[in-house]
């Protein structure tokens, strides 16, 4: 009970401002120029769905080289298949939950030609059964955080990441439900595991660590997090039916959840980092709740808790 009283608190809140009526009251209809990502190179992580999906075509359309990384082999070819220059879309095989797939992804010939101007780590799960991955990790944990840490500072370590470049780091909404925790994200313990908790959790993490790499990185490249709003895609139909059913009329499309990454890509030279979380073009705070500032965590202690994890 005090569960669903709190869910409809949530989400009365932000009603106005997550939903497809946020976003036409923020943006409008959106600009009808396509921007020009000509001698860009992308990666788009989730490429094959939802807002990764929209953001890898649009990119490419706007003349991108864009790797895009999924776990379907299927899906990636019928996404290539749909690019309006397929030639300039590379399919990569990897699942963002398998560490050693993560880290396999940097030494790839085509990942290896140039550096990477926009890095999307779009990627994520919201799981409602509890699963562990064959290194022992919990699947959405691993799929959400440690996968995209590990991608971003294995591509980081290794150059391909473009000065001049962005880092965009796709959050959620729900991270205003929760603190900075650090064990609690990886429950391997199925009577304990909440999978809500842990999403939120996952997407709280990502938005310090990208304070964090800004500090460490000054602008070389620059790391940015935003939030789509609540979008209506396959993940959200699978995990939160009864969410969209009672929402479905007011959620986002996913070409509506991805503007900010591309409007954020296309600012030339990047807006600088001040923290927050950028919704609609524009820069939210971090915290709507002060319960949610009062962690004992920092994000350095975050990143040691992350590669601790993956050694």
């Amino acid at each position: 009970m005090l569960r669903s009283l709190a869910s409809l608190f949530f989400y009365a809140r932000f009603v106005r401002s997550f939903s497809a009526l946020g976003f036409r009251r923020a943006i409008g209809a959106p600009a009808s120029s396509v921007p020009d990502f000509s001698g860009q190179t992308w990666l788009v992580t989730g490429a094959t769905g939802g807002i990764g999906r929209c953001i890898a075509l649009q990119a490419n359309r706007s003349g991108a080289r864009v790797l895009a990384v999924g776990r379907s082999d299927r899906r990636l070819k019928d996404l290539k298949g749909e690019a309006d220059k397929p030639g300039r879309l590379v399919p990569l095989v990897a699942d963002l939950s398998r560490i050693n797939d993560v880290r396999g992804l940097p030494s790839k010939r085509s990942v290896q030609t140039r550096p990477i101007d926009v890095l999307v780590n779009n990627v994520g799960v919201l799981l409602n059964q509890h699963q562990l991955t064959e290194e022992g990790l919990e699947t959405s944990f691993a799929t959400n955080l440690l996968g995209p840490f590990v991608l971003t500072e294995e591509l980081k370590s290794a150059g391909l990441l473009a000065a001049a470049g962005v880092v965009i780091n796709v959050s959620s909404g729900g991270m205003y439900g929760s603190p900075l925790k650090l064990d609690p994200m990886n429950c391997t313990d199925p009577d304990r595991f909440d999978g809500m908790n842990a999403y939120a959790m996952h997407k709280r993490a990502l938005v310090e660590l990208t304070r964090w790499w800004n500090g460490q990185w000054q602008g070389e490249p620059v790391a940015h997090v935003m939030h789509p709003g609540w979008v209506d895609t396959e993940g959200v139909r699978i995990s939160l039916p009864v969410f969209r059913k009672a929402l479905q009329r007011v959620l986002r499309t996913p070409e509506q959840g991805a503007d900010t990454v591309l409007w954020l890509a296309d600012q030339r030279p990047p807006p600088a980092s001040e923290g927050g979380i950028w919704l609609d073009r524009s820069l939210q705070p971090e915290h709507e709740f002060a319960w949610t500032r009062r962690s004992p965590h920092t994000a350095e202690d975050l990143v040691a808790y992350l590669r601790r994890l993956v050694g």
